[in-house]
């Protein structure tokens, strides 16, 4: 036998052991990246260690594992992340809880001054959208935050 087809013997002997050392690196890259995709490269890695303990030729494997890990991403892993995204938290949070959300004028708002106490019950100092004056004890909505500003504007009775 030449040195060619005495190496591929050695290989084709011990591929088992090249598929579960994938199957590891797989994972834990997927570990490290959450991504679905390396799972689904471990996934096809598994088919082609399965392959081989069944007896294929190594081309074999290797076609059977390629074909196993690019249909597991086309078809299995946007399933998984569809699913694995529905749980998300829809609240929203931070600046975007806090637009549209209506409070009651603490002192007088002016363009360059105010002070407002929203139904969250937090107090902001506040600023008047339109520059118009809005007296203590109106009902307000927040139109948007500028730094640790809330631009109001006043809310009619016909909006509450």
């Amino acid at each position: 036998m030449d040195g060619f087809a005495t190496l591929m013997t050695v290989v084709e002997e011990w591929a088992w052991v090249g598929w579960l050392v994938l199957i590891a690196l797989f994972l834990v890259i997927e570990m490290l990246t959450l991504d679905m995709t390396f799972l689904m490269l471990s996934f096809g890695s598994g088919l082609g260690l399965v392959s081989d303990l069944v007896g294929l030729p190594l081309w074999a494997q290797v076609i059977i594992a390629g074909v196993a890990a690019a249909s597991f991403i086309l078809f299995l892993r946007p399933t998984l992340l569809h699913r694995l995204r529905s749980g998300e938290d829809s609240t929203p949070s931070n600046m975007d809880a806090i637009l549209d959300l209506q409070g009651t004028v603490l002192q007088d708002i002016t363009a360059t001054s105010g002070q407002v106490k929203l139904s969250n019950g937090d107090t902001w100092t506040a600023r008047s959208f339109d520059d118009a004056p809005i007296p203590a004890g109106s009902v307000i909505a927040v139109m948007e935050i500028i730094g640790a500003t809330a631009i109001v504007h006043p809310v009619n009775e016909e909006d509450l």
